[in-house]
């Protein structure tokens, strides 16, 4: 099969919280596919030790303003019946609130500059990592030039959906997604679409590791990893840690995070008499994380979903967590059953629920060998589920059979 010259687009890379973004584009290159990696805006310091050695980045960001508007321009100019129906498609479609509509707006704004980059480059399809405003600069490009493009659904991208959700799916040559549960949501979306979208998961982004001790002796050490946002569900594992150690158990959890609720976080903690039992270490850089896992008794993941659909997929730390064999509770959500069968590889609780998530704490705790067990089980399937060859093959296949159509 010959590979075409592929763009990746994205809007952030690296980013610390997307590894499993760096994990599937690193995994490409290194099978052969000539790939090259678009990000709308500019780099993160902090993402930038992630970038991995050989890869090509190219990044817009408010420094490239003059080039994407002229760019803009030329488009208008040069065929301007497929660029004004580009941008009033944009325009009548503001779906998904204002936020998704002005990151639509702007990703559209940008694939007139990559269009005219993927002219220059010979890229033949494009590929963005996420579905809302990744697959919209995509999108653009592609029609502009006349060439196929695909995309993944996640999680939050297509929770709500943007107002060109639909439009996508219909001209998308395949759609990936990483959990089972997107698949009859897309579908649901746009019934035209179901047969183009595929169930690939995504890539490990740490390698096996060592694995963890897991004393559960007191105090025992509960872990969770995340953004400090709603969906992650932190302030209901408080509330359970704090019903914990009122049963007697000498509990301790570490937050390892940032994000705008950090402050709430934090006052819940102290609200909730737990100053001195909760460490909040920050940001961990992501070649931190082994450590925290392997000094950890179990990792909670208490993900929510929130009114208008947006909640997690499948949170990367829970595969992590696994891979070092450490006990994981998390909640019946999205993606995570994928993982996570309740009593086989890991426990589940309802959303939003402090008593369940403490009954499960000391469940865990009170039976060291059962617990261990699972984490085992969840480690083989983590390895069987993320691989990479796994994640490269349906890949190239789709791109066969897009190919032959």
């Amino acid at each position: 099969m010959s590979l075409p010259r592929t763009a990746y687009v994205t809007l952030w890379f690296p980013k610390p919280s997307e590894t499993f973004v760096v994990s599937e584009a690193d995994a490409l290159r290194k099978a052969g596919l000539p790939l090259s990696v678009h990000a709308l805006y500019g780099p993160l310091k902090a993402g930038l030790p992630m970038q991995p050695e050989g890869m090509r980045v190219e990044r817009l960001g408010l420094a490239n303003a003059p080039s994407i508007l002229l760019a803009v321009l030329t488009g208008l100019l040069a065929r301007p019946l497929a660029a004004l129906g580009i941008l009033g498609r944009v325009l009548l479609s503001p779906g998904g609130g204002l936020e998704k509509y002005g990151e639509n707006i702007l990703a559209m704004l940008c694939g007139f500059r990559l269009a005219k980059r993927f002219r220059e480059l010979g890229v033949e399809h494009t590929h963005a990592g996420w579905a809302n405003g990744s697959a919209t600069a995509a999108w653009c490009a592609a029609r502009l030039n006349g060439i196929p493009f695909s995309f993944t659904a996640r999680a939050g991208d297509v929770h709500p959906p943007d107002g060109l959700l639909r439009r996508k799916l219909d001209e998308a040559s395949f759609v990936l997604v990483d959990s089972s549960f997107l698949v009859p949501h897309l579908a649901a979306h746009n019934p035209r679409a179901a047969g183009k979208i595929r169930l690939v998961h995504a890539v490990m982004t740490l390698p096996p590791a060592a694995e963890a001790p897991v004393p559960m002796r007191p105090p025992v050490r509960i872990v969770a990893i995340g953004r400090f946002v709603k969906t992650k569900g932190f302030q209901h594992l408080l509330d359970a840690l704090a019903l914990v150690r009122a049963r007697g158990l000498d509990a301790r959890l570490t937050l390892a995070g940032d994000g705008p609720w950090m402050g709430r976080l934090r006052a819940r903690t102290a609200r909730l008499g737990l100053e001195g039992m909760v460490d909040f270490p920050g940001f961990l850089p992501h070649a931190e994380v082994p450590a925290l896992l392997l000094a950890a008794d179990m990792l909670a993941m208490p993900s929510i979903r929130r009114p208008n659909g947006d909640s997690d997929g499948l949170p990367t730390v829970l595969i992590e967590a696994l891979l070092h064999r450490v006990p994981v509770l998390a909640t019946r959500l999205a993606g995570i059953p994928d993982l996570v069968e309740d009593g086989v590889t890991g426990l589940l609780t309802p959303e939003g629920d402090a008593e369940a998530i403490a009954t499960v704490v000391l469940r865990l705790a009170g039976d060291r060998e059962a617990a261990l067990a699972m984490a085992a089980r969840g480690r083989d399937r983590a390895l069987e589920m993320f691989t990479p060859e796994g994640y490269v093959a349906a890949f190239f296949k789709l791109l066969a059979a897009r190919e032959a159509a």
